[in-house]
């Protein structure tokens, strides 16, 4: 049974000095993380490889988080965890059914800790196929 050491995560946020830092304890824990500063970013980087986590910004430059997940069409294996600045509406939590969501600020553990405990059940998930 091969169960993957790493999971992978993008990180879509445009604020760089967060994303950074999300991205530099992401890593430091293990995770290979790619990151997108923009909805047209993020989508390249989607189609170049599924991650396993996408940590999401709502508010981005050119559109939102929520279009990068209506036009990227994922599949139910790839985690989402919505970073946001702004209240989000019972609709588009039952619409896009993200494993969670952050509004900012927020403290770093308890990303981590969500990013650690999604990942997990990932690596779980593939250890299990592998039986």
């Amino acid at each position: 049974m091969a169960t993957r050491l790493t999971s992978r995560v993008l990180v879509v946020e445009d604020d760089p000095q967060l994303r950074r830092i999300i991205v530099g304890n992401l890593t430091a824990r293990g995770h290979t993380v790619r990151e997108a500063a923009d909805v047209a970013t993020a989508l390249t980087e989607l189609r170049a490889e599924q991650p396993d986590l996408l940590v999401l910004d709502v508010n981005l430059p050119d559109r939102t988080g929520w279009d990068v997940l209506r036009e990227a069409d994922l599949p139910p294996e790839v985690r989402v965890l919505m970073l946001t600045a702004v209240p989000v509406s019972p609709r588009r939590l039952a619409e896009f059914r993200p494993v969670a969501y952050l509004p900012k600020p927020f403290p770093l553990e308890a990303l981590l800790r969500l990013a650690e405990n999604t990942t997990r059940c990932v690596d779980e998930e593939a250890a299990h196929e592998g039986t």
